[in-house]
């Protein structure tokens, strides 16, 4: 009896032991992740650069959202055809979301290298959103100071808690 208890003794001072060691580990990273912000990109064209900068913006944005995960929009810039094409196809499949309702507690979130656009974006897709539709729904647009006011503007009937956040 005397040997399991010195087994169980040593076995729980172990555990504390890498518990603590863990613990450190952890705070190691999380400074490590707070010191590596990621900068806006510069090249409109670049989205996995884009994709890690708005990532982190997000992330710091989510307080109040009940859902497991944020519906992102990345708006891209430019007007070839195939790029044009694409924000069409995205666009259809925004305004069939906002046709359909979102449930409370969630989170869509707009951006792109190219504030104006996305906010135009943004208006095309919720021109024909119910009054009162987004309650309760978080919908976050990140882009240029001179956009915010209209986009606010555009969505406060739908009743959605609307977020701002400048590039």
């Amino acid at each position: 009896m005397r040997k399991f208890a010195l087994v169980a003794t040593v076995a729980l001072i172990s555990a504390f032991a890498l518990t603590a060691c863990n613990k450190d580990a952890g705070d190691q990273q999380a400074a490590q992740q707070q010191v590596q912000k990621v900068t806006k990109p510069t090249d409109p064209n670049d989205a996995k650069a884009w994709n890690s900068y708005l990532g982190q913006i997000v992330q710091q944005n989510m307080q109040g959202m009940t859902s497991d995960r944020p519906f992102p929009y990345l708006v891209p810039a430019g007007d070839t055809d195939e790029i044009k094409a694409g924000r069409e196809r995205q666009l259809q499949n925004v305004q069939d979301v906002v046709a359909r309702g979102v449930l409370p507690g969630n989170m869509l979130v707009f951006a792109g290298p190219d504030s104006a656009k996305t906010a135009e974006f943004m208006l095309e897709a919720f021109k024909d959103a119910k009054p009162g539709s987004f309650k309760d729904v978080i919908v976050l647009f990140i882009g240029d100071q001179a956009d915010q006011q209209r986009v606010t503007d555009a969505l406060k009937p739908t009743s959605a808690n609307i977020r701002f956040v400048a590039m």
